[in-house]
């Protein structure tokens, strides 16, 4: 574990005990008596942040701490401050949180979710830290969700896209920023029928694990229920680097469209495998083949380069959004001149949703004047906030899902650069995207109660 920016002085670890089944720390400092679970010192407060640093997944990561670090940096008063002058709330100023300078610990999930408990488990038992958040696999953060919840932690979710995170998978302690599969279907829905027709048959191939089960279910209940014919479901191991077995079968399968429910590196590598077998010349049933992406970003547009050509897709955020669409999406210019200044090209949607989520955090308990999760569970639920590069955004309290428009993208056919390689097809409201709690992509599971832990 990388202690990057981090001393432990203040948090000398005397004994365990246990809590709902995780052990947490006990420390020799004044404030042990607060009631919750790593209380911070007067002087400082530790976050955790769990990316995936190796692994499939690892180049959003690598973003992800570039964002929390500018994160951090703006929290305790450096930079030029980001988002904490355009963000609707005005409580954070640059102090840190109520007064203690923020320091952070990370962990490397490896985009496996009993990697990404052992490193969290240890951020929170080792290290003291009070907040878990990070991650860019659906499977990491319902694992970790988890973790946070018995131990009295709040986990502020990072890139995490399935369903079930705010569904049958919801916790009290977890907090999701980033869209999911539902609103994704949604969103294409239209584009897809008015780009390629109704009369449509559809070959998906989909990631083995809960991400890749909830949006291969949300883009065939839309595209069905607009006229397409899914043909053929065929899942793929998350380990997979090459496709080219799964690939071959689909010119004969009847379809002339293939979904490809991947990301990272798995997209970069299916995507490439398709066009190497000829798919984006092919015809079928009289139609020009088409390739769907349901969810991507610039940072594996560039992984993918020109393959990327033309391919639609969903994206939570983009950093051309202010510039585009106007004032709605404020936030966006300021984060992304904070983040080129620093690092030399622009953030994607997994660095903004990190960066965001910290500064709600922060907010969260400046508002509340606390830090015990309860009380920052209560400053959460159904707060609206603007300013964050998304336009209005909802917190909502029954399943702690953020709702706001969703980005339908496609990939530029003549990029001027190499960090602008997707073009916004169109921006769907919020409203054609919300949903009931009750939803049945949304079905089981149940919200419970905060646990403060200690």
């Amino acid at each position: 574990m990388s202690n990057s920016k981090f001393s432990r002085r203040g948090v000398l670890k005397t004994g365990m005990v246990a809590s709902a089944g995780l052990a947490v720390p006990q420390y020799l400092r004044a404030d042990a008596h607060a009631g919750f679970t790593n209380a911070p010192s007067d002087s400082e407060v530790i976050l955790g942040f769990n990316v995936p640093q190796t692994g499939p997944y690892a180049d959003e990561g690598a973003d992800e701490l570039r964002a929390y670090e500018l994160a951090v940096e703006h929290l305790n008063g450096g930079g030029d401050g980001g988002m904490l002058s355009t963000f609707s709330s005005k409580v954070l100023d640059g102090t840190g949180i109520l007064g203690r300078e923020v320091k952070y610990v990370t962990g490397d999930t490896q985009t496996k979710s009993d990697a990404a408990r052992a490193s969290a488990r240890s951020m929170i038992e080792k290290d003291g830290a009070i907040m878990i958040t990070g991650g860019s696999s659906s499977g990491v953060a319902v694992a970790v969700q988890a973790l946070c919840q018995e131990a009295g932690i709040i986990f502020m979710a990072g890139l995490t896209h399935s369903n079930d995170t705010t569904g049958k998978d919801k916790r009290a302690n977890g907090f999701r920023h980033f869209f999911n599969s539902y609103m994704s279907g949604a969103a294409l829905a239209p584009i897809l029928a008015a780009q390629y027709g109704t009369d449509r048959k559809a070959y998906h191939l989909t990631a083995d694990y809960n991400w890749g089960y909830t949006t291969q279910e949300a883009i065939q209940s839309s595209t069905e229920a607009m006229g397409w014919e899914t043909v053929n479901t065929v899942l793929t191991p998350l380990t997979q680097t090459d496709f080219s077995s799964y690939i071959a079968p689909v010119l004969n399968s009847g379809a002339d469209v293939l979904v490809l429910n991947h990301y990272g590196g798995n997209m970069v590598n299916s995507l490439t495998n398709a066009v190497q077998f000829g798919l984006r010349q092919a015809e079928a049933n009289g139609k020009q083949f088409e390739i769907v992406v349901p969810l991507y970003s610039e940072l594996m547009a560039r992984g993918a380069g020109q393959n990327i050509a033309g391919i639609l897709g969903s994206q939570n955020w983009d950093w051309k959004l202010e510039n585009q669409l106007g004032d709605r999406y404020s936030g966006t210019n300021a984060f992304v001149r904070s983040f080129g200044e620093k690092f030399g090209f622009p953030p994607s949607q997994a660095a903004h949703t990190c960066y965001v989520q910290t500064l709600l955090y922060a907010d969260a308990v400046t508002r509340a004047g606390s830090f015990n999760p309860c009380a920052v569970v209560e400053a959460l639920e159904g707060f609206e906030f603007d300013g964050l590069g998304n336009g209005p955004t909802l917190y909502r309290a029954e399943d702690h899902q953020c709702f706001k428009d969703v980005v339908v993208v496609r990939g530029k056919e003549n990029p001027e650069n190499e960090f602008d390689l997707v073009e916004i097809v169109e921006v769907t409201p919020v409203a054609q995207v919300t949903y009931a709690p009750d939803h049945p992509q949304f079905a089981g599971g149940a919200l419970g109660s905060c646990n403060p832990g200690a």
